[in-house]
Protein backbone atom coordinates (compact mmCIF):
# COMPACT_ATOMS: atom_id res chain seq x y z
CA UNK A 1 0.00 0.00 0.00
CA UNK A 2 1.35 3.41 -0.96
CA UNK A 3 0.06 6.90 -0.35
CA UNK A 4 1.31 10.09 -2.03
CA UNK A 5 -1.32 12.67 -2.85
CA UNK A 6 0.43 15.60 -1.25
CA UNK A 7 2.89 15.70 1.61
CA UNK A 8 5.27 12.82 2.22
CA UNK A 9 5.19 9.51 0.36
CA UNK A 10 4.12 6.62 2.57
CA UNK A 11 4.90 2.99 1.70
CA UNK A 12 3.34 0.31 3.91
CA UNK A 13 4.81 -3.18 4.33
CA UNK A 14 2.80 -5.82 6.20
CA UNK A 15 5.40 -8.09 7.78
CA UNK A 16 6.00 -10.75 10.40
CA UNK A 17 3.86 -13.13 12.41
CA UNK A 18 1.58 -10.32 13.62
CA UNK A 19 0.89 -8.74 10.21
CA UNK A 20 2.31 -5.50 11.55
CA UNK A 21 2.45 -2.48 9.26
CA UNK A 22 5.98 -1.12 8.95
CA UNK A 23 6.45 2.04 6.94
CA UNK A 24 8.95 3.83 4.76
CA UNK A 25 8.12 7.52 4.55
CA UNK A 26 9.91 9.68 1.99
CA UNK A 27 10.33 13.40 1.51
CA UNK A 28 9.25 13.94 -2.12
CA UNK A 29 11.65 16.85 -2.70
CA UNK A 30 14.89 15.14 -1.66
CA UNK A 31 14.15 11.41 -1.56
CA UNK A 32 15.30 11.21 2.06
CA UNK A 33 13.46 8.33 3.76
CA UNK A 34 12.75 7.04 7.25
CA UNK A 35 11.64 3.63 8.46
CA UNK A 36 8.83 3.74 11.02
CA UNK A 37 8.59 0.52 13.05
CA UNK A 38 10.41 -2.68 12.17
CA UNK A 39 8.44 -5.90 12.43
CA UNK A 40 10.14 -8.70 14.36
CA UNK A 41 11.99 -10.54 11.54
CA UNK A 42 14.30 -9.66 8.67
CA UNK A 43 11.35 -9.52 6.29
CA UNK A 44 11.22 -5.72 6.15
CA UNK A 45 14.86 -5.58 5.07
CA UNK A 46 14.18 -8.05 2.28
CA UNK A 47 11.06 -6.20 1.13
CA UNK A 48 12.81 -2.81 1.04
CA UNK A 49 15.88 -4.17 -0.74
CA UNK A 50 13.63 -5.79 -3.36
CA UNK A 51 12.10 -2.46 -4.38
CA UNK A 52 12.95 -1.23 -7.90
CA UNK A 53 14.59 1.78 -6.28
CA UNK A 54 15.95 1.21 -2.77
CA UNK A 55 15.06 4.21 -0.56
CA UNK A 56 17.72 6.46 0.90
CA UNK A 57 17.17 5.52 4.55
CA UNK A 58 18.28 8.33 6.87
CA UNK A 59 16.70 7.33 10.19
CA UNK A 60 14.59 4.76 12.05
CA UNK A 61 11.61 5.97 14.08
CA UNK A 62 9.63 3.88 16.57
CA UNK A 63 6.02 4.46 17.59
CA UNK A 64 6.39 2.08 20.54
CA UNK A 65 8.44 -0.95 21.51
CA UNK A 66 6.31 -4.07 21.49
CA UNK A 67 8.27 -6.83 19.76
CA UNK A 68 6.25 -6.66 16.53
CA UNK A 69 7.08 -2.95 16.18
CA UNK A 70 10.68 -2.90 17.45
CA UNK A 71 11.90 -6.49 17.52
CA UNK A 72 13.83 -6.29 14.25
CA UNK A 73 15.65 -3.08 15.15
CA UNK A 74 19.02 -4.78 15.62
CA UNK A 75 18.64 -6.50 12.24
CA UNK A 76 17.81 -3.24 10.48
CA UNK A 77 20.76 -1.50 12.07
CA UNK A 78 23.09 -4.09 10.56
CA UNK A 79 22.00 -2.76 7.15
CA UNK A 80 21.20 0.89 7.89
CA UNK A 81 23.49 2.35 10.54
CA UNK A 82 21.37 5.48 10.99
CA UNK A 83 20.05 7.45 13.98
CA UNK A 84 17.21 5.72 15.80
CA UNK A 85 14.51 7.54 17.76
CA UNK A 86 12.40 5.98 20.53
CA UNK A 87 9.70 7.45 22.80
CA UNK A 88 11.45 8.02 26.12
CA UNK A 89 8.57 6.69 28.20
CA UNK A 90 8.72 3.35 26.37
CA UNK A 91 12.22 2.54 27.61
CA UNK A 92 10.95 0.24 30.42
CA UNK A 93 9.18 -1.81 27.74
CA UNK A 94 12.05 -1.62 25.23
CA UNK A 95 14.51 -3.23 27.65
CA UNK A 96 12.20 -6.27 27.90
CA UNK A 97 12.63 -7.19 24.21
CA UNK A 98 14.99 -10.08 25.10
CA UNK A 99 12.09 -11.60 27.06
CA UNK A 100 8.95 -10.17 25.44
CA UNK A 101 8.42 -13.29 23.38
CA UNK A 102 8.41 -15.37 26.54
CA UNK A 103 6.04 -12.87 28.22
CA UNK A 104 3.54 -13.42 25.39
CA UNK A 105 4.04 -17.19 25.29
CA UNK A 106 6.30 -17.18 22.19
CA UNK A 107 9.89 -17.50 23.44
CA UNK A 108 11.14 -17.98 19.88
CA UNK A 109 10.37 -14.28 19.35
CA UNK A 110 12.69 -12.98 22.07
CA UNK A 111 14.89 -10.35 20.41
CA UNK A 112 17.96 -8.21 21.14
CA UNK A 113 17.22 -4.59 21.92
CA UNK A 114 19.20 -2.85 19.21
CA UNK A 115 20.64 0.65 19.65
CA UNK A 116 18.70 3.77 20.61
CA UNK A 117 20.36 7.09 19.77
CA UNK A 118 17.63 9.51 20.84
CA UNK A 119 14.93 9.18 23.49
CA UNK A 120 12.25 11.66 22.53
CA UNK A 121 9.16 13.25 24.09
CA UNK A 122 5.94 14.91 22.99
CA UNK A 123 6.48 17.77 20.55
CA UNK A 124 9.86 16.56 19.31
CA UNK A 125 10.52 17.26 15.63
CA UNK A 126 12.95 15.70 13.20
CA UNK A 127 13.85 16.96 9.74
CA UNK A 128 13.60 14.45 6.90
CA UNK A 129 14.82 16.33 3.86
CA UNK A 130 12.35 19.20 3.52
CA UNK A 131 9.65 17.37 5.50
CA UNK A 132 9.25 18.10 9.21
CA UNK A 133 8.02 15.09 11.17
CA UNK A 134 6.44 15.80 14.54
CA UNK A 135 6.03 13.38 17.43
CA UNK A 136 2.66 13.33 19.18
CA UNK A 137 2.64 11.36 22.43
CA UNK A 138 -0.45 9.13 22.69
CA UNK A 139 0.22 6.84 25.66
CA UNK A 140 -2.19 4.12 26.69
CA UNK A 141 -1.37 1.07 24.61
CA UNK A 142 2.15 1.47 26.00
CA UNK A 143 3.60 4.19 28.26
CA UNK A 144 5.40 5.89 25.39
CA UNK A 145 3.17 5.06 22.43
CA UNK A 146 3.18 7.95 20.01
CA UNK A 147 2.61 9.07 16.43
CA UNK A 148 4.81 10.60 13.72
CA UNK A 149 3.15 13.07 11.37
CA UNK A 150 3.38 15.92 8.92
CA UNK A 151 0.45 18.04 7.73
CA UNK A 152 -1.21 15.32 5.63
CA UNK A 153 -0.29 11.90 7.07
CA UNK A 154 0.14 10.41 10.53
CA UNK A 155 1.66 7.04 11.44
CA UNK A 156 -0.06 6.11 14.70
CA UNK A 157 1.35 2.73 15.73
CA UNK A 158 -1.27 0.93 17.82
CA UNK A 159 -3.09 4.05 19.07
CA UNK A 160 -5.95 3.85 16.57
CA UNK A 161 -7.07 1.41 13.89
CA UNK A 162 -9.76 1.48 11.23
CA UNK A 163 -12.79 0.59 13.35
CA UNK A 164 -10.85 -0.17 16.52
CA UNK A 165 -8.14 0.96 18.94
CA UNK A 166 -5.00 -0.54 20.46
CA UNK A 167 -5.41 -2.95 23.35
CA UNK A 168 -5.09 -1.54 26.85
CA UNK A 169 -4.97 -4.80 28.82
CA UNK A 170 -1.26 -5.49 28.36
CA UNK A 171 1.38 -5.00 31.06
CA UNK A 172 2.19 -1.25 31.27
CA UNK A 173 -0.99 -0.32 29.35
CA UNK A 174 -3.39 2.32 30.70
CA UNK A 175 -7.02 2.62 29.58
CA UNK A 176 -7.28 6.04 31.24
CA UNK A 177 -4.31 7.34 29.26
CA UNK A 178 -5.73 5.86 26.06
CA UNK A 179 -9.01 7.75 26.59
CA UNK A 180 -7.12 11.04 26.80
CA UNK A 181 -4.76 10.17 23.95
CA UNK A 182 -7.60 9.38 21.56
CA UNK A 183 -9.28 12.64 22.55
CA UNK A 184 -6.06 14.47 21.65
CA UNK A 185 -5.40 12.52 18.45
CA UNK A 186 -8.92 13.13 17.20
CA UNK A 187 -8.49 16.87 17.65
CA UNK A 188 -6.19 16.84 14.62
CA UNK A 189 -7.64 17.78 11.20
CA UNK A 190 -10.30 15.29 10.03
CA UNK A 191 -8.69 14.90 6.60
CA UNK A 192 -5.42 13.65 8.08
CA UNK A 193 -4.61 10.21 6.64
CA UNK A 194 -4.08 7.67 9.42
CA UNK A 195 -1.59 4.84 8.89
CA UNK A 196 -2.03 2.29 11.68
CA UNK A 197 0.15 -0.47 13.05
CA UNK A 198 -2.31 -3.07 11.76
CA UNK A 199 -5.03 -2.94 9.12
CA UNK A 200 -5.90 -0.44 6.39
CA UNK A 201 -5.34 3.29 6.11
CA UNK A 202 -8.15 5.51 7.37
CA UNK A 203 -8.68 9.17 8.31
CA UNK A 204 -9.26 11.01 11.56
CA UNK A 205 -12.68 12.15 10.33
CA UNK A 206 -13.82 8.68 9.31
CA UNK A 207 -12.89 7.17 12.67
CA UNK A 208 -14.41 10.02 14.62
CA UNK A 209 -17.69 9.48 12.78
CA UNK A 210 -17.86 5.67 12.86
CA UNK A 211 -15.35 3.99 15.20
CA UNK A 212 -17.29 2.13 17.94
CA UNK A 213 -14.59 2.96 20.50
CA UNK A 214 -14.94 6.70 19.92
CA UNK A 215 -18.60 7.11 20.88
CA UNK A 216 -17.57 9.20 23.90
CA UNK A 217 -15.90 11.71 21.59
CA UNK A 218 -18.99 11.92 19.39
CA UNK A 219 -21.11 12.65 22.46
CA UNK A 220 -18.66 15.29 23.67
CA UNK A 221 -18.56 17.01 20.29
CA UNK A 222 -22.19 16.62 19.26
CA UNK A 223 -21.32 14.43 16.26
CA UNK A 224 -24.07 12.26 14.84
CA UNK A 225 -23.12 8.59 14.76
CA UNK A 226 -23.34 5.27 16.59
CA UNK A 227 -23.28 5.53 20.40
CA UNK A 228 -20.27 3.27 20.61
CA UNK A 229 -18.83 1.00 23.27
CA UNK A 230 -18.06 1.84 26.88
CA UNK A 231 -14.59 0.33 27.15
CA UNK A 232 -13.02 2.42 29.91
CA UNK A 233 -14.11 4.88 32.61
CA UNK A 234 -15.18 8.09 30.93
CA UNK A 235 -16.28 6.49 27.69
Amino acid sequence: MTGHLDGMQVQCFKVGAFDVNAYVVTDPSTGASAIIDTGETRELIQRIQALPQVPDIRMILLTHTHLDHAGALAYLQEVWDVPTYMPKDDKPLFVTLPMQGTMFGMPQLNRPCGRIDHEIEDGFTVQLGETTLRFLATPGHTPGQGCWHDDTDIVVGDTLFAGSIGRTDFPLSSPAQAVESLRRLCSLPPELRVWSGHGPMTTIGRELATNPFLGYLRRERGITGPPGLRWAPGT
